[in-house]
């Protein structure tokens, strides 16, 4: 059965050259086409494509909204964004409106029937120049909200906390790394409170789970 491909672009060559290429596809069926978002979703209600090929820049009603409100109402129906931006903000608005697929309009066309066949199978396609964007974001916030042992703690942290949950005394480790009583007690205060744990049991837990310590 042919996969049913829908095209929402207010460019009339843009359309009419997607069309002709997608028509050479024996798997794939245009089955409809608009030129702005409110005519794309009245078609969608209509023919219930399998895949909406959909245009961030729409007269009436833009391609977020278009992709919001398909997402919504029209479950099954699988929207790829086809766009000239890669700015970071288009791709996760489109993400985050329900799209499951984003490929840049200067990509070379079996891209394209690449993102829709990988849609089809329940999957997210992502371009390459785009999956740079969305990693090193995915990156920057996860650090921003890490609070794993190796980006909150200092090394001197990380191995007092080892010593802690292994069952040493604070003399013992002061002993053992050769500084003062009054040191180690400053780390330990440094550590539950970065931490925002208080208690040794729930240290050694977080220990054991980071891969500190074992049991």
């Amino acid at each position: 059965m042919s996969i049913k491909v829908f095209l929402a672009d207010d460019h009339n060559m843009m359309r009419e050259a997607i069309h002709l290429l997608l028509e050479k596809e024996t798997d794939i069926k245009v089955v409809g086409e608009a030129a702005d978002g409110q005519a794309t979703l009245e078609a969608v209600r209509r023919i219930k494509p399998d895949v909406v090929i959909m245009d961030i820049s729409m007269p009436a009603l833009n391609g977020i909204e278009t992709t919001r409100k398909i997402a919504t109402k029209f479950h099954g129906v699988k929207v790829i964004a086809l766009s000239v931006h890669s700015e970071r903000r288009f791709v996760f608005h489109m993400f985050k409106a329900g799209a499951v697929g984003y490929v840049l309009k200067d990509c070379a066309f079996k891209e394209l029937i690449c993102a829709i066949r990988t849609v089809i199978e329940k999957n997210i396609y992502i371009s390459p120049e785009i999956a740079t964007i969305v990693v090193k974001d995915y990156i920057r916030r996860s650090l921003k909200d890490d609070l794993s042992a190796f980006s909150v703690l200092t090394d001197r942290e990380r191995e007092v906390l080892q010593l802690i949950t292994e069952g040493n005394a604070t003399k013992q480790i002061a002993l053992l790394l050769k500084v003062s009583i009054k040191t180690i007690e400053t780390h330990r205060l440094q550590i539950m409170e970065k931490l925002k744990i208080h208690s040794i049991a729930e240290l050694t837990k977080y220990a054991i789970r980071e891969g500190l310590t074992s049991l």
